[in-house]
């Protein structure tokens, strides 16, 4: 405890500290709450969002901040706990300098905590939650994720059009997983494929062989994982060590650069669909990502890209429409086409409290790196 609170305070004052000095004294931040996991084994999601973040709040700033008011945020370490996140909500909620929430990482994490911020009124922004039943939290629960609804039929026509027809599955043995793969498995049958074994398997889990000498026993010619980037990354060594050479396609919650690291060589020619990749060559996905190399000095991922465009978007309604809590509630159903690295213009459908007409970039692992799939035979 001691040793998260240490993290917590001393993220919190590198937050706060750099904005306050490009504004007058007397100019009190507005303050983003954010949650998500700065410690165990989704550690790495924490540190890719901070870096998005901390992007966009040099340039939101740097213009002025909201309406002549610097911008910054506090972040808790939730190590995207459900326990956790349910703690820090009440935290946030009764924190009258918090305008908005963000997080949590997990949609499960998300969805414990959402009970508090709708009965209180404060917008709960969960960027990286797909689940189709998060926003259905209440009218404070927004998110600009992908649904899974709309991500596994994109990703079943990817395997559709890599001409595969017999998958086996493993995924995640939690509600988050195990929703994923039910719609995966809906979206692949209507596509005229079959699934032809699906195997679960816990968070904790370090030795998937059994699952994989199921999968391979139902004789597919692909694999799915719904996976993240820890967990897929092992997958992918022991399916690889196994023996089994067929196609692996993974839902976009693996794309990370931890992912290429922890997988070594065995996880060339893994393929993913994405809502950002930094080879997108719109004009406003390079000068996004020549800011984010000039910061970081290294290339930025689908995370830092999601936590940037959620700070520009949260800014945006908040020029807009106020900084006050209901406020921001109604701007976001009202704000449209904001500008977005991620879809290019970020208008919600009102009713999901999503982003209408998301889409996705095909990407794969080519010789260590991700890289745009453009055809053909996947690379290993």
């Amino acid at each position: 405890m001691i040793r998260r609170r240490e993290i917590v305070m001393g993220f919190m004052a590198g937050a706060l500290a750099a904005p306050l000095r490009a504004f007058a004294q007397g100019k009190d931040p507005i303050l983003i709450g954010v949650t998500g996991p700065l410690t165990g084994q989704y550690a790495q999601y924490g540190a890719q969002w901070k870096k998005g973040f901390d992007l966009a709040l040099d340039e939101i700033n740097a213009s002025g901040g909201i309406n002549g008011r610097p911008l910054a945020y506090l972040f808790e370490d939730s190590q995207s706990d459900p326990r956790q996140t349910v703690t820090i909500a009440r935290k946030y909620v009764a924190d009258e300098r918090i305008v908005v929430e963000v997080g949590d990482f997990s949609s499960a994490a998300s969805m414990a905590a959402s009970p508090i911020y709708q009965a209180a009124g404060l917008v709960q922004f969960g960027f990286s939650n797909s689940h189709p039943d998060f926003t259905k939290g209440g009218d404070y629960v927004w998110s600009n994720a992908v649904n899974q609804k709309d991500e596994m039929p994109l990703l079943a026509d990817f395997v559709r059009d890599l001409g595969l027809k017999k998958v086996a599955i493993l995924h995640l043995n939690n509600d988050w997983g195990r929703t994923a793969k039910d719609l995966l498995v809906e979206a692949i049958k209507q596509r005229g494929g079959e699934v032809v074994g699906s195997e679960a398997y816990l968070a904790d889990e370090k030795d998937f062989r059994s699952a994989i000498v199921r999968a391979r026993s139902a004789n597919p010619d692909s694999i799915a994982l719904i996976s993240y980037y820890p967990d897929g990354a092992q997958l992918t060594r022991q399916i690889r060590q196994a023996g089994i050479t067929q196609p692996i396609i993974a839902g976009g919650s693996i794309y990370s650069p931890k992912f290429l690291e922890l997988g070594g060589a065995d996880v060339n020619g893994v393929l993913t669909t994405v809502p950002f990749f930094p080879g997108d060559p719109r004009p406003q996905v390079q000068n996004f990502v020549k800011a984010f190399e000039a910061k970081f000095k290294e290339e930025p991922d689908a995370y830092n890209g999601r936590a940037y465009d959620t700070f520009i978007l949260l800014a945006a309604v908040m020029k807009q429409f106020g900084i006050e809590r209901k406020s921001i509630k109604e701007g976001l159903s009202k704000i449209k086409d904001v500008p977005s690295v991620v879809y290019g213009k970020v208008t919600f459908d009102t009713e999901t409290r999503r982003v209408a007409n998301p889409f996705v970039s095909r990407i794969e692992v080519k010789n260590g790196k991700w890289a745009a799939y453009e055809g053909g035979k996947v690379t290993r």
